[in-house]
This record gives structure tokens, C-alpha cells and sequence, in this order.
């Protein structure tokens, strides 16, 4: 007799990108320049304090990002990354048997918390351009549907859904139904038909936006995600989120980070930059790596993915494949990006 849900013995783990000693790591769409500007030291002189809980509110940094967003605090709850916050998204929308639809293939973890919160994924194609196909996410919506996931842009595929589209979607969606605009890659956009969600939607009473600062603002390994939405559903968030789960230093470290604006600013165009002179260089080889707007980039590899990875993984450099479907490739540093161009060239 099992001691757990057997439902989960066909439920994937997590992959994370891979580390190896030595080796270029491509494979978690990290910012590669270190933390920014005083970010150390913030988390330096909260450690003195961590025998203390840390603000379970989370009031200081939910101030700040509100002042910086033009939203009231109310509007907003934070997390342990992104990937929490979506945790206790499933957790307040979805009973057992309660539909989410989303892209496939898109953000590995959705398909691991949905199934946690014993919630039916659906998992809606992607074009043949590898973005989202609105119309049969739109055509997908049930009675019994209650969320529905929109990563823009798309994570593995870099691609992003622009305004009128999205327009479009967000009028066939059912008032009952919560749409969840994924924007972890949100900084990197540089094309302007690409709509910021918080800006276009936010007043819509039935859309989140989900934010991290993981990427962009350089905090991956201390984990802060924030929501923005209505009042209510950013309360419910707030009550079933983990006590105390957004540590003393993470929140010294995300407020530092926002007075660091201008240097994250600075490091993603450097990111943007490299982004057009590998993906122009790549497309000699794979010409159709798909448009990206976020730091890293898909290679539509199907079942040569593994291998792919395999030969870049003998040059020093690790990549991210998805077996079957395709590679995803971080944006680095020149010199890093230069080694992985190497394989491709």
C-alpha cells in the first residue's frame, strides 16, 4: 500500500538546468554580471538579523513595488519566485477536477502544480511557429475551467504574444474564468506591439500578472516572484501562501535591487544586444529559431535535441533540451556566447 497519492508516480520532476564544474551554464536563463549594486550588502546586514521572522507582510518591499507600479499595495502578494505564487494560484482557483488551460510547450512547472492541486491541465498545441495558439486556448475554455495561463514571453520558446491578439483572447474568456499572464521575462521585451499586462489589463477584474525578479533584477538564488491583480484575488493569494516563506534577506535584497533600477536596466540591454547577434548568427545554421523576446532562445530541434546538448555539453557549455521538442539556449556573456556559436559554427 502506498504512503502517497499514486496519481503522482506518473508526474515528471522539476529539471533544472544543469551545473557541471568548469563548464558554461546556458541552461537557466540566468543574468550572467552578478548581483546588482548594493544587492550584498542589504543581504549582508540582514543575516545579522535572521534569527528574527522576517516581515510575514512583506509591507516595506509590497510598498515599494506599488510606488513603482502606480498599483495600491492591496493589489499585490509576493513569493517565494513566480513559481509559488502560481502554486497558490492553482490553490485558490481550482478544486480536484477543475480545469487550467495553458500553451504547450510552455513553463515545465505548470503540469507539476497543477497536478499537485489535483487540478486537470490542459494543454493547448503551440503553432508551428512555437507561440501560443489563442484561438484554440479561447476554443479550449469549459464550464469547468477556472484558470488559464498565458507566458508571455513563452517560456522555452522565447515567442511572444502581441496586443491585438491578446485583446482578442481576453474578450472570449469567460468573466468566471482568472487569466494569469506569466511575464517573468517581462524586462527583456524590446517589441513594442508587445503589451506590458499590467499596463493593458489591469484594470480587467479577472487578470493577474505574475513578475519575478529572479531574472532581470538578478536575485535567482534568493527567489522573490510578486502578483498583481484585483484586491480579492491578491488576498486569497496572501492566505494561503506560506508563512513567512519570503525570507528577511530576499526582501533586503529585492528592495535593494529596486534602487538599482538604472544597472539592471543597463545589463538587459547588454543582454538584448547579444541576443540579436547570436540569434542572427544561429539562423545561418537553424533558420528557423523562432523570434524571441525574452533572454534566451529556442532551437527546434525535435529528437536531435539531446544530442544537441550533448555535443555542446563536450564543448564546456550547458544548454537546456526538452527530448522530442527542442534546446533552449540563456543569453551570457559575449565570451560565453561565443564558445556556445562555436559548436553551432
Amino acid at each position: 500500500m502506498s504512503l502517497t497519492r499514486p496519481d503522482l508516480d506518473a508526474l515528471p520532476a522539476y529539471v533544472p538546468g544543469r551545473s557541471v564544474p568548469g563548464a558554461i551554464k546556458l541552461a537557466s536563463n540566468e543574468v550572467p554580471y552578478g548581483p546588482l549594486p548594493g544587492v550584498v550588502e542589504a543581504v549582508t546586514a540582514a543575516v545579522a538579523g535572521v534569527h528574527r521572522y522576517p516581515d510575514m507582510g512583506v509591507t516595506e518591499l509590497r510598498g515599494r513595488l506599488a510606488e513603482r507600479l502606480g498599483v495600491d499595495p492591496e493589489r499585490i502578494a509576493t513569493g517565494c519566485g513566480s513559481v509559488a505564487l502560481f502554486e497558490h494560484l492553482f490553490r485558490v482557483t481550482c478544486l480536484p477536477g477543475d480545469e487550467a488551460v495553458y500553451a504547450w510547450r510552455s513553463f515545465e512547472a505548470y503540469p507539476i502544480i497543477g497536478a499537485t492541486t489535483a487540478a486537470t491541465s490542459v494543454r493547448v498545441p503551440n503553432t508551428v511557429t512555437h507561440g501560443h495558439d489563442l484561438d484554440a486556448m479561447a476554443a479550449a475554455i469549459t464550464e469547468r475551467t477556472r484558470l488559464v495561463i498565458v507566458c508571455n514571453p513563452n517560456n522555452p520558446t522565447g515567442t511572444a504574444v502581441r496586443k491585438a491578439e491578446l485583446d482578442a483572447f481576453l474578450d472570449k474568456v469567460p468573466d468566471n474564468v482568472l487569466v494569469a499572464l506569466d511575464e517573468a521575462y517581462r524586462e527583456f521585451v524590446t517589441d513594442p506591439a508587445v503589451p506590458d499586462g499590467l499596463v493593458e489589463y489591469g484594470d480587467r477584474p479577472n487578470v493577474v500578472v505574475l513578475r519575478t525578479m529572479s531574472k532581470a533584477w538578478g536575485l535567482a538564488g534568493l527567489r522573490i516572484g510578486y502578483l498583481i491583480g484585483a484586491p480579492a484575488v491578491a488576498a486569497a493569494v496572501r492566505k494561503v501562501i506560506t508563512p513567512f516563506s519570503t525570507s528577511l534577506p530576499a526582501q533586503a535584497a529585492a528592495l535593494a535591487a529596486l534602487a538599482a533600477e538604472p544597472e539592471m536596466l543597463r545589463r538587459v540591454d547588454l543582454v538584448v544586444t547579444e541576443r540579436s547577434r547570436v540569434v542572427e548568427a544561429v539562423r545561418k545554421v537553424y533558420p528557423d529559431v523562432p523570434e524571441t523576446q525574452a533572454n534566451f532562445f529556442w532551437l527546434p530541434l525535435g529528437d536531435r535535441s539531446a544530442e544537441f546538448a550533448a555535443a555542446c555539453e563536450q564543448a564546456g557549455v550547458i544548454v537546456r533540451a526538452f527530448q522530442g521538442d527542442g534546446v533552449r539556449v540563456t543569453i551570457g556573456t559575449p565570451s560565453e556566447n561565443d564558445a556556445f556559436l562555436s559548436v553551432v559554427l
